[in-house]
């Protein structure tokens, strides 16, 4: 097919984007949250910390009393009470005196600063204090960390362990999240086999199915992994029972640009296909159809289009449906020798990074997986460019930016 029959890459990630769906929301435990997706922002319900307390470990005192004492004339207090980490003090700490209190305790009433240890020495209930403090020093206010009803984290923020130590101090122990997509993978081929030592004839290993399953796990999604052979009946069959049950559908083989391709002739015939081909490279013969209103990704059987593919349009996908915005992380570089590209086309070329300059693999062909684990990043010519020139700076796609 002419390039010109071919759909722009752009016009088929906003085609699929207008296809999405979110998937539902729970409420789960926050010992389960890390890295779920936020489905709502969470205010606090509480002042963290909920009391002044002590940032160090020393005596609680009137800050007053110590006003022109130093190491050499050290301030003279009395010790009436002590407070360890979880403990309260009833006393009212008059002029003079002083309550030993423990980092992390309550300020008791009356005091107005803490005295490090450090600067202390003591005698029974006798207190020397060798410097002179300023009022509120060593005392962290009420609501220092969060405010009761301030906003600690907005919807669509995927939770890392400091997020949920914000929730919990915001007086929560569960939390509403999207759902994890459940996301169906159906590699399709006669010749496919799963992997053994030895192969027969033209078998060929089946590596689309641990491929596609790490891809949707690494999208945070949920993935189960069937195989058809190439019978419209078996893979039509496949299709209808997996979308009972699941939010999407991703497909492998089957989808070569020419009529009696089994699966784009059954997400035809049961549903709507809006998108067959694309111009891209490696990955032209991709797909996109809607069955029962749930998105279906046809990916080439060729294992390095289809992962190119998934790049391109399904993991973005994938984190949409549970609320991640998560934009391409482009770089410049400097490319190490001449790239050729043609007009009309998208080029996703496979390339090792070095500092700022970036290497193309000269190994091509979209059945070369060696080409993807020796590579490190895409280099990314747009349809409207000519091919980069050596020495001159190209739009470089990281592989590690595609994750979350």
């Amino acid at each position: 097919m002419f390039l010109s029959n071919l759909m722009p890459v752009k016009k088929a990630q906003k085609i699929i984007d207008s296809s999405l769906k979110k998937v539902g929301v729970e409420k789960i435990s926050l010992e389960d949250a890390h890295k779920r997706v936020l489905s709502e922002e969470v205010t606090s319900q509480l002042n963290s910390p909920p009391f002044e307390r002590s940032s160090m470990d020393g005596y609680a005192i009137h800050a007053e009393d110590t006003f022109g004492f130093s190491e050499t004339n050290p301030a003279t207090l009395k010790i009436i009470d002590t407070i360890g980490a979880g403990q309260v003090s009833n006393k009212i700490i008059k002029h003079c005196e002083a309550v030993r209190i423990a980092t992390g305790a309550p300020i008791p009433e009356g005091a107005n600063s803490v005295v490090m240890e450090e600067y202390t020495n003591s005698q029974g209930n006798n207190l020397e204090v060798e410097m002179s403090l300023t009022p509120r020093e060593n005392i962290s206010p009420m609501g220092e960390d969060i405010k009761e009803g301030d906003i600690v984290l907005r919807k669509g923020k995927i939770l890392k362990p400091q997020d949920l130590a914000i929730i919990a101090s915001a007086g929560y122990n569960k939390v509403n999240v999207y759902k994890k997509p459940n996301i169906a993978v159906v590699t399709t081929g006669n010749e496919l086999v799963m992997p053994r030592p030895s192969i027969n004839g033209a078998e060929i290993i089946n590596s689309n199915h641990y491929t596609f399953k790490a891809m949707v796990e690494s999208a945070m999604a949920i993935p189960t992994v069937a195989h058809c052979v190439d019978s419209h009946e078996i893979v039509e069959n496949e299709f209808e029972k997996l979308l009972e049950t699941h939010d999407a559908l991703i497909s492998t083989g089957g989808t070569a640009i020419s009529k009696g391709d089994v699966v784009v002739d059954v997400t035809e015939n049961i549903g709507e296909v809006l998108i067959h081909g694309v111009a891209l490279r490696p990955g032209k013969p991709f797909g996109f159809g809607i069955i029962h209103e749930k998105p279906v990704f046809m990916l080439s059987g060729y294992p390095v289009a289809a992962i190119v593919q998934a790049d391109v349009f399904v993991r973005n996908s994938l984190h949409k449906m549970q609320g991640i915005e998560n934009e391409p992380q482009i770089v410049r570089k400097i490319a190490s020798r001449k790239i050729p590209s043609s007009l009309g086309r998208t080029d996703y070329i496979r390339a090792k990074t070095e500092l700022n300059m970036v290497k193309p693999l000269k190994i091509k062909g979209s059945g070369i997986i060696r080409s993807m684990v020796e590579s490190n990043a895409y280099i990314i010519i747009e349809e409207n460019i000519e091919g980069i020139g050596e020495g001159e700076e190209c739009n470089v796609l990281p592989y590690d930016s595609l994750t979350v």
